[in-house]
């Protein structure tokens, strides 16, 4: 994509639902741009009208929908409201509203755009992690979004994953995902695209990256680090914690509803049948991304090279590769006095990861703490069971807690003993 000097303007899409971070969000966007004056915003303002104030409302640069929170039907409506807010801006940047700038970010994303080389890029990626507050660090490192796993459902699912030896980038990496959070496209992706209002959250990700694949843009995660986003907020209000049987006023459906209906639309996506609305492209087909990505959506498996985050396209793999795929289960076993006390006292979450003989993270699970309380008090083994397919062998494991007030503890690791891993055959499942 040839770029020149001319007036690019840009765009950007933020739903902000009951966030006291839009305003600081917004202020560092516009102080950290290098040509400000280029920008336009459109945010759907999920908020409370007795309480909250914004700035910027009175101001042309600035479009503003007004929702009270409790009419919202989630983030993906919110970003398609925004969505009706573009006038025709030459660019298009979707953000969440809790994140932080680099310097000059509007001038490094056109440039980094321009090194693509495709009539249609999209930059997207997990936004590196920062917390608000009087010393805000903003550490550099990249990030890639890379498979995870599926879910029950058969959605596949994303981790953010470190891109090795970043600093030798000369260029933006092919991506097999784009980020909700973090997406930069040009203007015609709002009306070539869209965001789909049925969806809801587990999934959407998904369903936009096959959406913009097959309508033949091509996907690339930023060489350097541009945007920063607050993954903790444990106090934020969120739209599920709010939208149950029992909120007071709210409208419309509550939000297991939503996502039961979103989660519907997906399947059916992945499965390349026909939807009622905002389907699939006609550019390229649902089996060219799986094979751009190493995955098969039907059998729900992905080839090692995906799971190990090669930079895809995947490589030519055999037509039998997912014959060679096995569901492993694993056992972890370890002492409880390996972990400090605040690895049970005040655990935010516990990392488990198994790696192949290589090195590779092959597995990743994040347990929740309200998953950690059931494990058994008086007991001084931890055992720890992961079950997840892979086409290397299970070689070690990692146990790394986080706490809710001191961040990341001590963690421990050790090898895989021969009793510690077997194949899972399909009667054994049963």
């Amino acid at each position: 994509m040839a770029l020149n000097e001319a007036n690019h303007l840009i765009f950007v899409s933020i739903a902000a639902y009951r966030d006291p971070q839009l305003v600081p969000t917004i202020e560092d966007c516009i102080v950290k741009a290098r040509y400000p004056e280029r920008l336009r915003f459109g945010i759907c303002w999920q908020h409370d009208p007795k309480e909250d104030t914004l700035p910027f409302r009175n101001d042309d640069c600035f479009r503003v929908l007004a929702v009270d929170w409790r009419e919202s039907k989630g983030a993906c409506w919110a970003r398609s409201e925004v969505m009706k807010l573009w006038r025709g801006e030459d660019w298009f940047l979707q953000v969440d509203s809790h994140c932080r700038f680099a310097w000059d970010w509007d001038v490094k994303l056109l440039d980094e755009i321009g090194q693509t080389g495709s009539a249609k890029p999209i930059l997207s990626t997990y936004a590196s992690p920062f917390t608000p507050g009087g010393n805000e660090v903003l550490l550099d490192g990249p990030l890639q979004m890379a498979f995870q796993g599926f879910t029950e459902d058969g959605i596949p699912h994303m981790k953010p994953l470190a891109i090795a030896d970043w600093q030798n980038l000369t260029k933006p990496r092919r991506a097999r995902f784009l980020s909700a959070g973090f997406l930069f496209a040009p203007g015609t992706f709002v009306d070539e695209i869209g965001y789909d209002p049925e969806l809801y959250f587990l999934g959407e990700e998904a369903a936009m990256t096959l959406r913009a694949f097959t309508s033949g843009y091509d996907l690339f995660h930023p060489q350097e680090t541009i945007v920063w986003h607050d993954y903790g907020r444990p106090t934020a209000p969120k739209h599920w914690g709010d939208h149950t049987e029992d909120t007071e006023g709210k409208t419309g459906r509550v939000w297991h509803e939503l996502d039961s209906l979103s989660k519907e639309k997906v399947r059916r996506l992945l499965a390349g049948q026909p939807v009622e609305s905002y389907g699939l492209g006609s550019a390229r087909s649902l089996e060219e991304y799986e094979a751009y990505a190493g995955l098969s959506f039907k059998l729900r498996k992905a080839q090692d090279y995906t799971v190990r985050g090669g930079e895809p396209p995947n490589p030519e793999a055999a037509e039998d590769w997912t014959g060679q795929i096995f569901r492993w289960m694993v056992r972890i076993t370890f002492d409880r006095s390996a972990l400090p006390a605040a690895a049970f006292d005040d655990a935010e979450f516990w990392y488990v990861g198994v790696k192949d003989e290589s090195g590779a993270e092959i597995y990743r699970q994040d347990i929740p703490q309200s998953q950690l309380v059931a494990l058994p008090s008086g007991e001084s083994k931890i055992v720890l069971i992961c079950e997840f397919e892979s086409g290397a062998i299970p070689a070690a494991w990692t146990v790394w807690p986080v706490s809710r007030s001191l961040g990341w503890l001590t963690r421990i690791e050790d090898t895989l003993g021969d009793v510690d891993y077997a194949i899972v055959h399909e009667d054994d499942a049963e």
